[in-house]
């Protein structure tokens, strides 16, 4: 139709959301989605804190906000990342979100213009391709090893697309637990990115959701803390650690680029939710958030076990995985011969779905992969769900 916009016609429906009906029906075991665990919700607290809002300050709550977001929140966040990361921030220098995903569709929207080049791991998170696309960017995916990017890669494509004039926009990369492989960048390689991003004047987007949700291991410091002359834009959210329903999230910038973001989302949303943002500050001033995590922890850490033993009793041969330190995915490779978007349809007759390993890469690679998601199924379906996926790669294989 002659009356849409050019940026309407390259819109394309996510892998994600259109597996999502199939998996909404009672028996089918879904693996696809991306979601938390409900038992991971703080229904009390919340019930509790949102009393005390109306009690206290229920207009405030109920009205229009400031684009930026409401400053307490904001400083409180700004203590958390010191506290935790170390990262010396202020609250000036952060913008509350509608999500994070507003925030991928934003920054993408300050940054590219058609065809200009952004950096992203390969695979990446399948809401940032369909953020990306709509301002129909050329995508430089870079293979991930497992312990983050493949930096002679990047700097290979980033030296291509210099010489062709076309210094690339940003690099987006999700260094912790990364969604959808599960891996972990090393700290090494986090600051021998930032060394690279110096080196070519580049900004580094990262995407920080499941960096509290770690299992075993030594925490890992956000790129962000390596980030000495603010090249880095860092994004964070309540959706793992609080709960998706209150689409929250935050970007932490410099002042220039906090800038456009707070004019473009005056046209986008006007204001994040406010009375999601003051459950947010109870929820953090109350130290409720020290309490939850690692509850969710616990419940994560075992779901991921389950699963890897299932993988190991009812993979076939030839088939391998990702053991992820902490977040909400693995990544399966099958035998070459599979193709998952062809499986997909003997495993939804098998009753198990999962999300094919192609939504995730920019250029439709990775046909013989998918992405587990181990936190939202019961104990019990996670095995039956993993058998019934293993009888199917070995009836596709046979």
């Amino acid at each position: 139709n002659s009356k849409f916009s050019d940026i309407s016609k390259v819109l394309k429906g996510s892998a994600v959301r259109e597996l999502l009906k199939y998996a909404e029906k009672p028996d089918v075991i879904s693996f696809g989605g991306g979601m938390p665990n409900p038992l991971s919700f703080p229904i009390k607290d919340i019930e509790d804190i949102v009393q005390y809002i109306f009690e206290n300050y229920g207009t405030k709550a109920l009205q229009y906000g400031s684009t930026e977001g409401v400053e307490e929140l904001r400083d409180l966040i700004s203590k958390r990342l010191k506290s935790k990361y170390n990262i010396n921030s202020k609250k000036e220098n952060i913008i509350m979100l509608n999500g994070s995903q507003s925030g991928l569709y934003m920054v993408s929207k300050i940054f590219l213009n058609r065809k200009d080049y952004l950096i992203s791991e390969a695979p990446t998170y399948v809401g940032a391709i369909a953020a990306f696309n709509a301002q129909d960017p050329s995508w430089l995916a870079i293979d991930l090893k497992n312990d983050g990017m493949d930096l002679i890669q990047l700097e290979d494509k980033i030296k291509m697309a210099i010489a062709q004039g076309k210094s690339p926009k940003f690099i987006y990369v999700i260094p912790t637990f990364q969604n959808p492989a599960g891996l972990t960048w090393s700290i090494s390689k986090r600051k021998e990115l930032i060394d690279i991003a110096k080196k070519y004047d580049l900004i580094i987007f990262e995407d920080d959701p499941y960096s509290e949700i770690r299992f075993s291991g030594d925490l890992v410091p956000p790129i962000k803390y390596f980030d000495d002359d603010e090249r880095v834009i860092y994004m964070g959210t309540f959706s793992k650690v609080l709960s998706p329903g209150i689409r929250l999230g935050y970007i932490l910038a410099n002042t220039e680029i906090l800038r456009k973001i707070a004019l473009l989302k005056q046209g986008v949303d006007l204001c994040t939710n406010v009375l999601s943002q003051y459950m947010a500050i109870e929820y953090l001033k109350r130290g409720i958030i020290d309490k939850q995590v690692p509850k969710i922890v616990d419940l994560y850490r075992r779901k991921r076990d389950i699963m890897l033993d299932a993988l190991e009793k009812y993979m076939p041969k030839g088939t391998t995985w990702t053991r992820p330190n902490g977040g909400m995915f693995l990544w399966v490779t099958a035998d070459g011969k599979v193709d998952t978007e062809k499986l997909l349809e003997k495993a939804l007759d098998k009753k198990v779905a999962y999300v094919v390993g192609s939504a995730f890469y920019p250029d439709g690679r990775g046909k013989n992969s998918m992405r587990l998601n181990f936190t939202y199924s019961k104990d019990d379906d996670i095995v039956e769900g993993i058998k019934r996926l293993g009888n199917a790669i070995k009836e596709e294989i046979s």
